[in-house]
């Protein structure tokens, strides 16, 4: 198959109207059909990410879209990543690497050098790769930022590509969404915009088709596709926590929902486990009982604790563990589990010391090198050490006795701790649910005896292979499109 576009790009109305999983269908169908296909956000703001092949660090969905186009992923697909570690700061990632720690102020100004280093990679992966299929974020109608846009609009008019608009007519009002972001639009903008997708439709099609006639009507512009609502997919998050499923397991799993909670993805295993129930607690809810409490990662540890203290989460732990729960900590929470984390040098915001959670006997200092890698090795407190896999991104440095008794063997290398009565396990490893023996693992270690296992590869090839399914109109519409 030749398909007629070296760069297409996918906006939306929103954020989360589907631009992530109608890129990576285009992916898979590309990929599919022989096309040398590369999935590309120019600018993203997460604390979702990954691990590149080239020892930098992007956002999980561009990683996912490139298991979609069956590429490693690589720094390229997302050279400008932005995670929050405040309400109006970020830390800068350009390339992989960490650039600075700017307020929102200060970034909106930097866009014009940002905006290099973005199409430094578009032409690189325009010389490597026959179709570069981008993601906008948000939205084009964001009129306060489109003064150095580099993340929609102001990129496509850069690089003269055209966009397709995705609105979610889930959310209600898609009409109102398409027509309004259109007028927000410049004309050369509305000009470049080739068609729309109506995304998680439900419903009898027959009572839409008014409202997609109206719409081309009122645009002049054809409506590309009507998606179906996909239930029941196993596609990593680019940010937001998703819904979490019905409960059907007896063994409950509870997770503080921290506000600057990073790699949430580590429990999309656990929510898929027919055994397990996986509850996400947020501000001010009951804390339940449960047993196994897992502290995640975050971008801003100390002020994560301050939070966790807020609402009484270490005495519920305390609790926990006196009534012979386990606990785990990942990364950002295993730095909580110690005595105390330091940031000197104010890398995640306010420079000081805040005492931990004390259940660890380690400290933390927040240092200015960001340790990012890929690993694998085996789980050091299972007899049969089984094999897990994932990736490390964190900037802190922890020592101390607890470490003398790690949880992991990784790469060679002792990695995480094991409390001295076996109800603590702390590791820097995301995706440590990932690998089907060690999720095994790691429940039988918390108390669960179940002879089922979770394959998220598995799994996600699976609803990758769905959503190209269900895309493939949107395929057939844009290229017959360029044919007329």
């Amino acid at each position: 198959m030749s398909f007629p576009y070296s760069t297409l790009m996918v906006q939306g109305t929103t954020s989360d109207a589907g631009k992530s999983t109608v890129v990576a269908a285009l992916c898979r169908l590309l990929k599919r059909q022989g096309v040398r296909v590369v999935p590309f956000k120019p600018q993203n703001m997460a604390l979702n990410s990954a691990v590149t092949a080239d020892g930098g660090e992007i956002g999980r969905a561009q990683a996912l879209q490139a298991i979609a186009a069956g590429l490693p992923p690589h720094t390229d697909m997302n050279p400008i990543l932005l995670k929050p570690s405040s309400d109006i700061g970020a830390q800068v990632i350009i390339h992989g690497q960490v650039r600075a720690e700017m307020n929102a102020r200060d970034y909106h100004q930097y866009k014009t050098v940002a905006m290099q280093a973005v199409l430094e990679s578009h032409e690189r992966l325009l010389l490597q790769y026959e179709c570069v299929v981008v993601e906008g974020a948000g939205s084009p109608a964001e009129i306060n930022l489109r003064d150095r846009d580099i993340a929609n609009m102001g990129f496509a008019e850069k690089v003269d590509c055209p966009v397709v608009l995705v609105a979610d007519i889930d959310r209600g009002g898609v009409f109102a969404h398409i027509v309004g972001t259109l007028a927000c639009l410049s004309e050369s903008e509305r000009n470049r915009t080739i068609g729309f997708v109506i995304n998680r439709f439900r419903g009898d099609i027959k009572l839409l088709e008014p409202g997609l006639e109206w719409l081309e009507q009122q645009t002049g512009k054809p409506v590309l596709a009507v998606l179906p609502y996909l239930h029941g997919l196993f596609l990593d998050a680019e940010d937001a926590v998703q819904p979490v499923q019905a409960s059907r397991g007896a063994f409950r799993v509870v997770v503080p929902s921290l506000p600057r909670m990073s790699n949430h993805t580590d429990f999309d295993a656990l929510r898929a486990h027919p055994d397990v129930d996986l509850q996400f607690v947020r501000q001010g809810e009951p804390i339940p009982a449960a047993d196994l409490i897992i502290l995640p990662g975050s971008k801003n540890t100390r002020g994560d604790l301050d939070w966790l203290r807020t609402y009484g989460w270490p005495e519920k732990i305390e609790r926990h563990l006196r009534y012979g729960g386990k606990v785990i900590g990942i990364c950002g929470g295993f730095q909580m589990l110690g005595r105390e984390v330091t940031d000197p040098l104010g890398m995640e915001g306010k420079a000081g010391a805040s005492p931990a959670l004390g259940l660890l006997d380690m400290v933390t200092e927040m240092r200015p090198d960001k340790r990012l890698s890929q690993v694998q090795g085996v789980c050091a407190f299972d007899g049969a050490q089984a094999p897990v896999s994932g990736y490390e991104i964190h900037m802190g440095v922890s020592t101390g006795s607890a470490l003398a008794t790690p949880a992991f063997t990784i790469d060679g290398r002792p990695e995480g701790a094991l409390s001295a009565d076996g109800q603590i396990l702390g590791t820097y490893l995301h995706g440590l649910f990932d690998t089907p023996q060690a999720i095994s693992a790691l429940l039988c270690w918390a108390g669960l005896d179940s002879h089922n296992t979770v394959d998220t590869s598995a799994l996600r090839e699976a609803s990758l292979d769905r959503i190209a399914d269900a895309t493939q109109p949107l395929l057939d519409a844009l290229v017959a499109l360029k044919s007329n």
